[in-house]
């Protein structure tokens, strides 16, 4: 069968062909129709991601929408290594995998799930949204955040507010408020946090982070107590380390946690997958996306890093 094969590090995997996986016990064979590039699989690909084996000659995709033995149209996540979701076919533990709704067509599936299970598990698993609170994202202007503002409305959300570098990254999002990080971002996010942030969903770290922290802890240390604020981590596309004063923590009602593989639990990952589909028809998500065959990968690894591509390996006749 064909595959994206990751042979090095430094380099897009190659489309090449594998042998076909055979289902031992407790597992199950899925012919694969989507299968989306995210962060997590680049990291994966390059060896720098923190669940990475450090060694090469892997399928990469870490899930995506296929169909099973039986005909029934599936997500699923973590293939069993070294096969990976980049396949015509893929090995798959039988309890990682959920129904996909008929209303959703396999690619875009795919994009849902990529694009928001971080934040839906982080919502609903890790900070506890309640209704009518206020979620603030960073990274908003991408696959992830856009998908992130459009659940934190669905799942009940007051009021959303939306982080992104420049002015022109914040049209077209539908948050409630937009902030763009340049000289005058400090002032804008003192002012929210004044007004009330219940929950923070970070996809991005580095020095956002480090300005929206220090925003979020100024002038605090009130004797009756500081509200709780829920900052819940989720990826660092803007650097891996920021510095943090001890204080912050302290003098104010921040809630520092992660959201991921190894801080949330692999069977709370695929339900929330579950969640995520059956609601999406009626929720109307629409993250975007593109579509190319499995033989154009290297042409979607080095294309736009702003795009979020599914690749086919099965497309339609």
């Amino acid at each position: 069968m064909k595959a994206a094969v990751v042979t090095t590090f430094d380099a897009a995997p190659e489309f090449a062909t594998v042998d076909e996986p055979v289902a031992g016990a407790g597992e199950m064979v899925v012919t694969v129709g989507a299968a989306p590039l995210s962060p997590i699989v680049r990291a994966l690909a390059a060896g720098q991601h923190y669940a990475s084996a450090g060694k090469t000659g892997f399928v990469a995709g870490v899930d995506g929408v296929g169909t099973d033995p039986d005909g029934r149209r599936v997500y699923f996540l973590f293939p069993k290594a070294p096969f990976g979701s980049m396949a015509e076919k893929t090995l798959v533990s039988s309890g990682m995998l959920v129904p996909v709704p008929d209303a959703l067509g396999d690619d875009e599936a795919a994009a849902i799930a990529t694009g928001g299970l971080a934040s839906w598990v982080a919502l609903t698993r890790r900070a506890g949204l309640r209704a009518r609170e206020t979620v603030l994202v960073t990274g908003a202007n991408g696959a992830a955040g856009r998908m992130a503002l459009q659940i934190a409305r669905y799942l009940g959300a007051g009021k959303t507010i939306a982080v992104a570098r420049t002015p022109a990254r914040l049209d077209g999002l539908g948050a409630d408020v937009g902030i763009a990080m340049d000289d005058n971002a400090d002032e804008a996010l003192r002012a929210q946090f004044d007004i009330g942030v219940d929950i923070v969903l970070d996809f991005v770290w580095g020095d956002v982070a480090g300005r929206l922290l220090k925003a979020a802890a100024g002038r605090r240390g009130s004797p009756a107590g500081e509200p709780r604020l829920r900052y819940v981590q989720l990826g660092t596309l803007a650097g891996d380390e920021i510095p943090l004063r001890g204080d912050m923590l302290r003098s104010s009602g921040l809630e520092l946690s992660g959201s991921g593989i190894g801080s949330v639990a692999v069977k709370d990952l695929l339900a929330g997958a579950g969640e995520l589909l059956m609601a999406a028809p009626a929720a109307g998500f629409a993250p975007p996306f593109q579509s190319l065959p499995l033989n154009k990968v290297a042409e979607a690894w080095n294309g736009d890093p702003r795009v979020r591509y599914i690749m086919r390996p099965n497309p339609p006749v």
